[in-house]
């Protein structure tokens, strides 16, 4: 017992202070950047998102009540504070007691992993996503995507991402509709002129309510807690690329990809809708650039990150053109794309090895 309490302690002694262990033998990379470091930088990268995002749920239950613009930017943020924040209390809840208890079994250190997890999961749900549902599905995402394969740094999903899927496709009328992504106190009912209530991948395009570019691209529009915002997105890819955290050759591959079906489905007639607008809707600016580059589950080679970003920007956007009953594609092209992941880098590095070899025989 008491060595299963061990992991627990340690984690929350070392929680603000470099662990006292040491390696005593074999040869070490020393590099002034650990695991806790990398998580918190991501967590700081998320914020510009988490904090636009509260203001937005306030911003967009005013539009929805009839309270239009003339609200303060303070009662706003406040409101959807007060909503966000039971959201990320039971996902840091339910998923670090796992990962305690998990590490406990194994009687393993608690990495940091979860630090962003727990982080990210409040940020790609409906503010209105009830909190027994998401606890549910984050034990199973804890559980089944991770602790299962043997903790961080093991799993081949995301888990974040495992959790919106565990809910949308458990609980599909929570996760779409017109209703579930603005928040109302309770007695409240939305004024039917005021605000339509759809995201604007429901919509027919730019032309529709509040779907302008720059809409978008501020992130005025209704949508999961921190998708929304393309600048606050932006600022957030600033510092991971800045840090070297993420990589920049996935982001830029996932953009370009985008823009390739995009453009195809514009002179093919499929869609009006411009190409370069559909970086801007849904969550492919967030899963872009905070789920796609996840280090554990993308590719390690990097001819395999240019070809992994390609076929995610490609896959999402196909799903969008050619499945009318999922009009984001976001999530699907990244858990797809984290299973082939291995693949393509096992690809990749065989050409390598193929490739020397032939010129050793060569020479």
């Amino acid at each position: 017992m008491k060595k299963f309490w061990t992991a627990t302690k340690d984690a929350f002694a070392t929680f603000l202070h470099v662990p006292g262990t040491v390696t005593r033998n074999g040869a070490h990379v020393r590099d002034a950047i650990d695991l806790k470091r990398i998580m918190i930088i991501v967590v700081i990268a998320l914020v510009p998102a988490a904090l636009f995002g509260m203001w937005n749920v306030g911003y967009q239950h005013q539009l929805a009540v009839g309270g239009g613009t003339a609200a303060n930017i303070w009662p706003n943020f406040w409101f959807g504070f007060l909503k966000v924040l039971p959201l990320y209390v039971v996902a840091y809840a339910v998923g670090l007691f796992i990962e305690f208890f998990s590490s406990g079994l194994r009687n393993e250190e608690v990495n940091e992993g979860y630090l962003v997890t727990g982080f990210l999961i409040p940020l790609i749900v409906p503010v209105t996503t009830p909190l027994w549902m998401l606890a549910l599905a984050v034990a199973f995402a804890v559980i089944f995507g991770k602790e299962v394969f043997g903790g961080t740094g093991m799993n081949i999903w995301n888990p974040a991402l495992l959790t919106r899927a565990f809910l949308f496709f458990s609980y599909p009328n929570y996760m779409s509709g017109s209703e579930c992504w603005i928040a109302f106190k309770k007695g409240e009912t939305a004024v039917a002129d005021a605000f339509t209530g759809a995201t604007p991948l429901a919509l027919d395009g730019p032309a529709q309510y509040g779907t302008g570019f720059w809409d978008l691209f501020i992130g005025t529009v209704p949508g999961s807690v921190g998708e929304t915002s393309v600048i606050a997105i932006l600022l957030g890819a600033c510092l991971l690329l800045w840090t070297g955290i993420a990589s920049w050759k996935i982001m830029c591959g996932s953009v370009i990809g985008a823009l390739l079906v995009g453009w195809i489905g514009n002179i093919a007639g499929i869609t009006d809708i411009p190409c370069y607008m559909q970086l801007l809707y849904g969550g492919f600016a967030f899963g872009t650039v905070f789920m796609a580059t996840d280090p554990v589950t993308s590719c390690q080679t990097e001819t395999g990150k240019w070809i992994y970003g390609l076929l995610i920007g490609m896959l999402c956007i196909t799903v969008r053109l050619f499945n009318p009953g999922y009009a984001e594609g976001m999530m699907l092209a990244i858990l797809l794309m984290n299973t082939f992941a291995p693949l393509i880098d096992h690809c990749v590095t065989s050409v390598h090895i193929s490739r020397r070899a032939k010129k050793l025989n060569a020479a």
